[in-house]
């Protein structure tokens, strides 16, 4: 089976749930169109509070947001496809959206940019914000808006800019210095331990 027919007929299982569990519609829809409000008032929330370990994270997000934003661009001159109500027949579609080149999904990228990030500040609990990006990432497929190639292709993309952007910054003089101005025991420990390591190898 091909890739395309492969990526399809994936989309038809997930998109086919909405026609027989129509009681679980208005869940995805809102996960899909509106939990972007409930990002945006995270950010806002850890930018503004006290910790500068927050701060650094949210502007770490960021900067994973625009890296990853960039590659897709590129892997957007690569390969396009538009949405598939607009290339298949019968989608369940509940969404309103524009037809245009849907590869890779920017709200997947979003989302991916900013939870994968949180998780990796956060780790434990910060797992809510990795399954709370999976589920953006299938909503946008159930609604009829996205391929699972989009999805899949956009959170690749953010995991590993999300992973790169977290050590580089971590490392950076300037970083260790601003949160060692409020003791973040947690990270900077953590890059002590890193270091005691590669010093062993040697």
């Amino acid at each position: 089976m091909a890739l395309s027919e492969m990526n399809s007929t994936l989309f038809r299982m997930i998109n086919n749930l909405g026609k027989q569990y129509t009681d679980l519609n208005p869940f995805f829809v809102f996960i899909a169109e509106y939990m972007i409000f409930f990002l945006v008032l995270a950010v806002l929330m850890f930018l503004f509070s006290r910790r500068n370990k927050n701060r650094i994270m949210v502007i770490c997000a960021f900067i994973t947001l625009v890296i990853s934003e960039l590659l897709a661009k590129i892997a957007g001159q690569f390969h396009s496809n538009n949405q598939p109500f607009a290339e298949l027949p019968n989608v369940n579609r509940l969404v309103e959206k524009a037809v245009n080149n849907s590869f890779p999904s920017d709200h997947t990228i979003i989302f991916f940019s900013f939870c994968i990030t949180f998780w990796l500040f956060k780790r434990g609990w910060g797992i809510l914000w990795v399954i709370l990006a999976v589920l953006v990432g299938i909503s946008r497929i159930w609604v009829g808006v996205h391929y699972p190639a989009d999805v899949l292709v956009g959170a690749i993309i953010s995991i590993v800019s999300a992973t790169i952007v977290y050590k580089i910054v971590l490392r950076l003089s300037l970083t260790k210095k601003f949160l060692g101005n409020q003791g973040e025991p947690s990270i900077l420990s953590a890059l002590s331990e890193q270091k005691k390591g590669k010093s062993k190898d040697f």
